[in-house]
């Protein structure tokens, strides 16, 4: 019978029309029962210096040759204003793998690790299915396995392998989860390179609050060659990301706090806090901007979370800042806390900031302490502080060398700055009359702030009294900043 005569019997009109409405109604139940595709997770490379202050070439330095952090910086968001929890390597990672300030999380001192009950970065990026790894510095030395990595690598002391196995690694990589690679420069923390590698000691110009010598020169040299080693790694870790992940993975470049100089690491002023920071992320980040809004490493977790599609813990103290990164806001926080507490015996010098847009206020513990770091108690080592009696004998003669030798090793119980016309944090105000309505203010916050925190714990490491007890021989078997 053909298709005609059918057309012709009674109810086939009917039939044909209950017919497609069913298999449409099938259609549409399959089309619930199969959720759309959720996108794909984006990955994510997180690469941090050791002991990097603000001296690059995104940021004014004219001295440096780091091409390939210039580039990363055009193709990204330039940060002109990040900060550490800590201006030490162990409690500033620690924050960062934690989301939480030193005094939650249990690493307060240098070289202790935060509590093991404390959730870690590595398990909410897991929760999301991301496989994550870490090659080289990413917490401080054999902390990493502490911290719950489903691979790690090259956690000693400058170890100088890390950056390369973790390039080697992700070339052979076969996995096919997002991942999640952070990868740890030992550049530039000391020991420095032990000559300048082309850079020019007399030509180069100093940091403000410097004593100018020729063995500071030197020095400063040195440092500069190892931000050159450190920006070739930098080179070599994005050619390989490029290659194998493609332009569109996140990148986050970063450094653990300042220099280790005087007034840098160990040291609340923003030499020691204020940190390059770059984000560039492939048709989400336009490229060649850069931002004044205030962050904070703390806030590196739950901005990581956010980037992968997850939703930023709650009861941390850190934000994400993934809004400032797709250009929706260009505000951050209102205030950065930091804090400082020591790093052994070597350095035990506590003090607390907060700072503002505009202010920052400093409160030091304990200004009956002298100040003391690695760079005046190891000044036979090359690579810590062999410059600084160069400033100490200076100090003789010059009132103006005198006056930042005395600035180091003597701190007021409070410092006040106005930043907007004293960047460099050289006049404190704390007991102009003039600004007593700031610094009362200030002081309130910061008091207000340390109560959330529980931050009272007590001094850890045998303070320092006297400068002249602070010269001798190096420790000789020195263990990692």
């Amino acid at each position: 019978m053909s298709r005609k005569e059918n057309a012709m019997k009674p109810g086939y009109v009917l039939r044909s029309v209950i017919a497609a409405a069913s298999l449409m109604t099938i259609a549409q139940t399959s089309a619930k029962a199969q959720p759309a595709e959720a996108p794909a997770r984006p990955n994510l490379v997180v690469f941090l210096a050791d002991d990097l202050g603000n001296d690059l070439t995104p940021w004014g330095d004219r001295n440096v040759r780091a091409p390939n952090i210039a580039r990363l910086a055009q193709d990204g968001m330039v940060f002109d204003r990040a900060f550490v929890a800590s201006p030490a390597c162990a409690p500033s990672r620690a924050a960062l793998l934690t989301g939480l300030m030193p005094a939650r999380n249990g690493a307060e001192a240098n070289q202790k690790p935060p509590r093991a009950d404390v959730r870690k970065l590595p398990s909410y990026l897991q929760a999301l299915g991301y496989e994550v790894v870490a090659f080289g510095k990413v917490s401080h030395y054999k902390q990493t396995g502490m911290y719950g990595f489903d691979h790690f690598e090259h956690d000693t002391f400058h170890d100088p392998d890390g950056v390369a196995s973790a390039i080697g690694w992700l070339k052979a990589r076969k996995d096919k989860r997002p991942l999640a690679i952070f990868v740890g420069s030992n550049w530039p923390h000391v020991p420095w390179p032990e000559s300048a590698e082309g850079y020019d000691p007399a030509a180069i110009s100093l940091p403000p609050k410097t004593v100018d010598t020729p063995t500071t020169r030197d020095a400063r040299a040195r440092y500069y060659a190892a931000v050159s080693k450190l920006d070739k790694e930098v080179g070599n870790t994005l050619e390989a990301v490029d290659q194998v992940l493609g332009k569109d993975t996140f990148v986050l470049f970063s450094s653990d706090h300042g220099a280790q100089w005087p007034f840098g690491k160990w040291n609340l002023y923003d030499t020691g806090i204020r940190v390059p920071t770059i984000a560039r992320w492939g048709g989400h980040i336009r490229p060649g901007t850069r931002t004044d809004a205030m962050v904070s490493w703390i806030d590196i977790l739950p901005t990581l979370v956010d980037v992968a599609g997850g939703k930023a813990p709650a009861g941390i103290d850190g934000k994400t800042f993934a809004p400032v990164l797709r250009g929706e806001t260009d505000k951050g926080r209102s205030e950065i806390y930091t804090t400082h507490n020591n790093d052994g015996s070597i350095n035990v010098y506590p003090m607390r900031s907060v700072r503002t847009d505009r202010w920052k206020y400093i409160s030091n513990l304990h200004p009956e302490y002298v100040y003391t770091t690695h760079i005046d108690q190891w000044v036979k080592r090359v690579d810590s502080g062999k410059y600084f009696p160069s400033w100490r004998e200076a100090a003789k003669g010059d009132p103006a060398a005198k006056a930042i030798v005395d600035a180091y090793y003597r701190r007021p119980k409070e410092e006040l700055y106005d930043l907007s016309v004293d960047p460099d944090e050289k006049h404190n105000l704390a007991a102009d009359p003039r600004h007593a309505d700031v610094l009362k203010s200030l002081r309130f916050r910061l008091a207000a702030w340390r109560a959330e925190q529980h931050d009272d714990h007590p001094v850890e490491g045998k303070p320092h009294f006297e400068e002249g007890s602070l010269y001798g021989e190096p420790d000789p078997d020195p263990k990692p900043q």
